[in-house]
Parts: C-alpha cells; structure tokens; sequence
C-alpha cells in the first residue's frame, strides 16, 4: 500500500507544479472539484455517519450505493472503516487510540497509523457485527478498490491521462488529508480548536473551523465526541456542515430518513455537565 499511496502523492505533487505552467481546463477543473465533494460526501456522510455511527436509515438499496461512493475515496471499505473509528471512540487519546496525536505523534495519528501498521489491516469484529449480516457489503469491504479503479480506469479512457489525474488522483489525495487531519489537528493542541464540550475521560477532540469547511463539517470534532450519534456536527447556525445540509435535501427526496440530531435542550445540559449525550436521540 505505502508505493500506491506514495506514487498518488507524486502525481499529486506533479499536478501542482502543472497550476503554474500549464493549468487545466476550467472542465477538468470542475469535474476534479466535484469529485471531491463526491469522495468526501462518501466519507463524512456514508462510512461516517451512517455505517459508523448509524445516525439516520436509509433502504439497502441505497445503503450500498452509500457504500460504494465511500470507497471510491480509497479509504477502504464501511465495515473495516467503520470498525476501527469506533474502536477511536471507545478509546479517545488514550494509549489504545490508533491514531491520537495525544499519545502519539502528529505524523502517526495524521496517516502513519493507516499508511504504515499491518495492525490494523482487518476490520475489528466486535465492532462491525451490525454490517457483517449484508454479503453484499461483505464483498465489497473484501474488494474496496475494485469501484476506485473502474473509475479512474473509465475516465483514463474517455480522457487520457490527464482527465484520470485531474479527475480522480488529485481529489482522492485531497479528500486523504481532509480526513485524516481530523485525527491529527482536532485532537489536543496541535490544531489550535475550541472545546464547547467537556467531553468524558482522556478524550481531547477539538472543533476546527476550516477544518470543518475541508471535510463538510466533520471538523466540528469536538460536537461529534459530544454527540456521535447526530446527523448534524454543526450544532449552531453559523457551523458549516454540508454533510448535513445534503442530508437534508435527501431526507425531502425519501431517500434517507430519521435523522438523529440533538435537542437545544440536550446541548446545553452536555455543556453544562461535560457529559457526552450518546444516551438518547432526537429525529428531525
């Protein structure tokens, strides 16, 4: 994995000296940008918030569709990721956190821990029994990569080379770090964030405003510790949180339903006692 991961970098880092000498099409542009909203919306939303924490119901139609969009961000699949954030919030900055700059480093926590560790290649079992029951998520958790390269493969060859980086390498490099700079930079100091919450125990999540506006309100990090189950991880009107927002308008289409989002009331009685408030859920 680290060659793939680092040949991705390169031609990342190669697209980038391309911005000065020869910029791309405002189409190749375009389509890049929406690929990573696609990527992203397929992480927070999908292997995030639904498969991780189950904030809101969806048909299995739509469950897989959710599913596949994930993993199109090489990110693996919803049940091995989403058994191993689990795992992250049971054990928040504490010594068992697999990627906490708390008690580890930046670098360790930010992409050395995913990158570099055959520890944590498999899906946790005990924390993935809820997904295990659906073979069709089963097959594609085992075969990740297979939606990935149909993808950069079919836009090699509708566009060549250069509509495969634009179009694919450069977003999922992009949508990497947006993601995983939630375990480096809201976590402990390092990211300068704010903690609305005294969240339980050792954990030290933090809410990072552009952060938030990189990852579609996932960055409002410390919001989610307080209240992993929401929908919603911004919890203020002035909290971006597009994740949510698209949510929303899927909900009006009846595609997703029961969003669990937290009561004015829940919110300032956990800011109020420094409890997370995982023990009941409100659907809006």
């Amino acid at each position: 994995m680290p060659v793939f991961l680092l040949s991705f970098h390169a031609a990342s880092v190669y697209a980038a000296g391309l911005l000065v000498v020869q910029p791309p099409s405002a189409t190749l542009l375009a389509g890049g940008s929406f690929m990573y909203a696609l990527l992203m919306f397929g992480i927070s939303g999908g292997h995030h918030r639904y498969f991780s924490h189950r904030s809101y119901k969806t048909s299995r139609a739509a469950q897989f569709a959710l599913a596949t969009i994930g993993c199109l961000a090489f990110q693996r699949g919803p049940i091995w990721w989403s058994s191993h954030h689990n795992y992250h919030h049971q054990h928040s900055d504490t010594e068992h956190d697999p990627h906490s700059p708390v008690t580890g480093s930046v670098f360790w926590a930010h992409c050395g821990w995913y990158w570099a560790s055959a520890q944590y290649d498999a899906p946790l079992e005990a924390y993935s029994r809820t997904w295990r029951k659906y073979p069709e998520l089963l097959l594609l958790d085992r075969l990740h990569f297979v939606p990935g390269l149909a993808l950069v493969g079919s836009l090699y060859a509708s566009g060549g080379a250069e509509a495969a980086l634009w179009g694919f390498v450069v977003p999922v490099t992009c949508c990497w770090h947006g993601i995983f700079a939630i375990g480096s930079v809201a976590h402990g100091a390092f990211g300068s964030g704010t903690r609305p919450f005294a969240t339980r125990g050792p954990d030290q999540s933090t809410n990072v405003r552009w952060l938030a506006l990189l990852t579609f309100g996932d960055g409002w990090h410390n919001n989610h510790h307080a209240f992993p189950w929401s929908a919603r991880h911004g919890l203020s009107w002035h909290e971006w949180d597009l994740t949510y927002a698209i949510l929303k308008g899927l909900e009006r289409a009846g595609v997703v339903w029961g969003l669990a989002v937290p009561t004015p009331e829940q919110i300032e009685r956990a800011k109020a006692n420094g409890a997370i408030g995982g023990a009941d859920r409100k659907h809006s």
